[in-house]
């Protein structure tokens, strides 16, 4: 990446958060100072992206030749008697060294450093994961070949001990870059083109993620004398019209132009503006109104220079759902041992803390409108369902769910259970059998199902699960709205990566409750 040309000099305002910008009018007017949003530009844009690859780049050496030097240590001893010295052998240490640079060089190659995947979504680790079991079968398919007597004890030492190592590492990088983003570092300054409406929301999904890595500095509308664009309590300058995008880009300074929807002019407003942005330091982005489709469904087809966009329709069968049922039993299978112990504590517990069953038992709704029998421990007095009649009028849920926040029917035990998601547990057996997912849609009631509107059984297209994106998202405290909105995106975009991430998160949500009740 080259160093971004000089950009013109910013001036302090009296405020200390918040400098000011002197910029080039959107019209031939004298030039008039604006606010810019508090990013701090000399730790932003393609100067960040830079120092953040090189450090990127430094500890991923580091674990992979450390997982390396471990495996070959832990598998072959620190010394060899055959050796000179009693050091380790040194066709050991080529083959050593050709897997640890053949791994680094694989990383490069699938850009798991590259700016536009670190710190946002599943993409980063998956292509880590991608580029590691790429570099291992290519390295024992090469191995075996040339008939390399390398003892596969150390080869399968190495792989995971460094893809583990990895990722803990570009997770805790994340972490760090997330907190350092709060403070107006690390992002990139964009400005936003288009429409009003498609600006608006833009700027509202950008404002709304937390790892966006991008910052709304200004807009860019095809309307008279507009002065700002106000998106929740975001307060976006518009400081250029369509014909002097990149001269504002330019002023600004900015790192990258985003083209909201299908601005006036079309495919030929967006080819001029690329011609434009070429004297500058900013990319081109195009923005698409594709809602609730993951990246991994979208491709780029083009076509004699046409460039298409191919959505892949979703499939809800086939090899990668045998491989979550697989998934789903070992995991199931090894939680039920873990877990027994503590399993055991909590149905003494129930049993003692009020009179009735220790598990609770109830129809739901799995895939395809199946009915099963869920398993839960009992967090409501014996009576509950017969007393809910008399609760449907202090209904604080929205859409077809009920929920009561201080539900006078949950038990002492209960409380704290459903605090931590512990009556849950006894749904493992229910994965175990088939009738659950590990990830996956909320199970719902049988009557909330002849409730709901055409589209919302697509829920029931996968099965239920223990956990998913309505816990990780703020669980009982989101809407109807938005809880249909998640389980819908999950039913079609689903990974096991992202299965991974949701699973890692719920461990996080356990721990720090949020909107259980």
């Amino acid at each position: 990446m080259t160093d971004p040309k000089p950009r013109l000099p910013v001036a302090s305002a009296p405020a200390p958060t918040r400098p000011a910008l002197h910029l080039i009018p959107a019209t031939p007017t004298p030039p008039e100072a604006v606010f810019l949003p508090p990013v701090d530009a000399l730790s932003s844009g393609l100067p960040w992206a830079r120092r953040y690859r090189a450090r990127l780049q430094l500890t991923d050496m580091s674990i992979i030749l450390g997982a390396v030097g471990a495996a070959l240590i832990l598998r072959f001893g620190i010394s060899d008697p055959r050796a000179p010295f009693g050091t380790i052998r040194a066709d050991y240490l080529t083959i050593s060294a050709l897997i640890a640079g053949a791994w680094i060089l694989a990383l490069g190659i699938f850009h798991t450093r590259d700016s536009r995947v670190v710190g946002v979504g599943a993409a980063e680790y998956r292509q880590v994961m991608n580029a590691s079991a790429l570099t291992f079968g290519l390295l024992a398919i090469g191995f075996l070949i040339l008939q390399i007597d390398i003892a596969r004890g150390y080869f399968m030492l190495a792989l995971p001990l460094g893809v583990v190592g990895l990722l803990v590492d570009r997770w805790l990088w994340r972490r760090w870059l997330l907190r350092q983003r709060r403070f107006g570092h690390y992002l990139a300054r964009a400005i936003v083109v288009g429409n009003r409406e498609d600006v608006e929301y833009v700027v509202g999904q950008i404002d709304e993620k937390s790892g966006a890595a991008y910052f709304v500095v200004g807009a860019a509308l095809d309307e008279k004398k507009p002065s700002s664009v106000t998106v929740g309590g975001h307060c976006v300058p518009v400081v250029a019209d369509f014909a002097h995008v990149a001269a504002a880009a330019a002023a600004l300074g900015v790192d990258t132009v985003v083209v909201a929807g299908q601005p006036n002019g079309g495919s030929q407003f967006i080819r001029n503006l690329g011609w434009e942005l070429e004297s500058t330091t900013a990319e081109l982005v195009l923005s698409s109104r594709l809602t609730d489709v993951a990246g991994p469904r979208i491709h780029f087809r083009p076509v004699e220079g046409l460039p298409l966009i191919h959505v892949e329709i979703p499939h809800f069968d086939g090899a990668k759902h045998a491989l979550k049922r697989l998934v789903d039993v070992v995991s199931s299978g090894m939680a039920l041992l873990l877990f027994a112990p503590l399993m055991l504590v909590i149905g003494i517990l129930v049993k003692i803390d009020s009179p009735g069953p220790v598990l609770f038992r109830q129809e739901r709704c799995g895939r395809g409108g199946r009915t099963f029998r869920i398993i839960k421990f009992r967090s409501m007095i014996a009576s509950a369902e017969d007393d809910l009649a008399g609760l449907l009028d202090k209904n604080e849920a929205s859409g077809v769910l009920f929920k009561l926040r201080n539900d006078p029917r949950i038990t002492r035990v209960g409380r704290v259970l459903r605090k931590f998601s512990l009556d849950e547990l006894p749904q493992l057996w229910n994965i175990l059998v088939g009738e659950m997912s590990v990830v996956g849609p909320r199970p719902p009631l049988p009557q909330e199902v002849e409730s709901y509107e055409t589209h919302v059984h697509r829920r029931l297209y996968i099965k239920p699960g223990l956990t998913g994106m309505w816990q990780v998202n703020g669980r009982s405290n989101l809407s109807w709205e938005d809880s249909v909105r998640l389980d819908l995106y999950y039913v079609e975009n689903w990974s096991l990566a992202g299965d991974m991430i949701i699973i890692w998160r719920t461990v996080k949500t356990v721990l720090r409750p949020e909107g259980a009740y």
